[in-house]
């Protein structure tokens, strides 16, 4: 594995030039971009010698390579800055006491959906696959493309409509109104805040499950498909293995190797939160704070987003790329295949 040693210390010495180079370029798509944070905080009242003082407050009276060489000295030493955020709550405070708390929020939500996801769509491939050329197979991976293809602009209100208003022509006899139509509770365990425990959790994830579940099935469908014509599984059938065990040690272990790329990115991900569902049901996410740093010009909010989504992206990659060589040992990176 001295291949992959080699692979991995060349990938880490690369990362801070690339998060560099993207934080350069957010950087100045925020500075050069139409609008002015200062004007969004003056509003209506908007006084040419406080304009001067905020400016010279935030640095923005610099040129533009002395504020980013300011920016980077600071967010190497761990200071984010301040968010620039129009909301009262946030306004003035630290970006890492802002965004933290909202990023495990999003992460909670996101990650359950994430499991659920696999844990459908992976058997519903299979299944699929190995039905191909009768009505299930066509009948399941339509079901879960019609959810794909509904917009979450749509699939909220319908939800909401159907498990949060309350209504009585549900089947016997049970009224509607069981969840509610938005928000999110927490409860602190140990000091840890989890908002999985109330029902303000389950809708959220029926919104990124549903839709989420036929990408993983069709992927893994046509990849069973791929391997059921190997030679190692007409041996194993002819060898008298249960369809059972043929199925799982062969078929699917085989077919999976692929989806480790597609779990990679997807991990990256629940970092990333959803814009419009947490706008729509009030969930305090990463991504409806996103959405209002955009309008209100946060440009330090901006900066941290980036650079946090970034980084994980690029330690996800090089997880995929360390855990293809370990799934598959035919796979060494830098040296090629190994001699039998």
């Amino acid at each position: 594995m001295q291949g992959l040693g080699s692979y991995i210390v060349g990938r880490l010495l690369w990362a801070p030039f690339i998060l560099l180079a993207v934080s350069l370029v957010t950087f100045a798509l925020g500075r050069f971009g139409p609008g002015d944070p200062i004007q969004i905080l003056q509003g209506q009242y908007r006084d040419p010698e406080v304009r001067e003082r905020i400016a010279e407050e935030l640095g923005l009276n610099d040129d533009f390579f002395t504020q980013y060489r300011i920016w980077v000295g600071k967010f190497v030493q761990g200071d984010f800055g301040r968010s620039l955020g129009t909301s009262e709550s946030y306004r003035g405070q630290p970006i890492d006491d802002v965004i933290f708390p909202r990023l495990w929020v999003t992460i909670q939500y996101n990650s359950v959906s994430l499991f659920l996801i696999f844990a459908i769509g992976l058997p519903v491939g299979v299944y699929a696959a190995m039905r191909q050329g009768t009505w299930l197979d066509p009948f399941l991976i339509s079901i879960f493309l019609f959810f794909a293809s509904v917009p979450v602009l749509v699939s909220i209100p319908l939800l909401q409509w159907l498990f949060a208003i309350e209504h009585d022509w549900w089947p016997l006899g049970i009224e509607g109104g069981w969840l509610p139509t938005g928000g999110w509770n927490t409860v602190d365990i140990l000091g840890v805040e989890i908002g999985l425990l109330h029902k303000e959790a389950i809708l959220p994830i029926l919104v990124l499950t549903l839709p989420g579940v036929a990408g993983v099935a069709r992927y893994m469908r046509a990849q069973t498909l791929e391997v059921l014509g190997e030679d190692y599984v007409r041996t194993a059938r002819a060898k008298g293995l249960a369809e059972f065990t043929v199925v799982s040690r062969h078929i699917a272990r085989n077919a999976l190797l692929p989806l480790v790329t597609i779990l990679g990115f997807a991990l990256v991900g629940l970092l990333g939160g959803s814009i419009f569902l947490e706008t729509l049901l009030g969930i305090p996410g990463i991504g409806s704070y996103a959405f209002a740093a955009v309008f209100a010009r946060d440009f330090d909010g901006l900066m941290a987003l980036v650079l946090v989504t970034s980084t994980a992206f690029i330690v996800a990659n090089l997880i995929v790329d360390i855990t293809y060589a370990f799934v598959d040992p035919r796979i060494r990176l830098g040296g090629g295949l190994d001699a039998a």
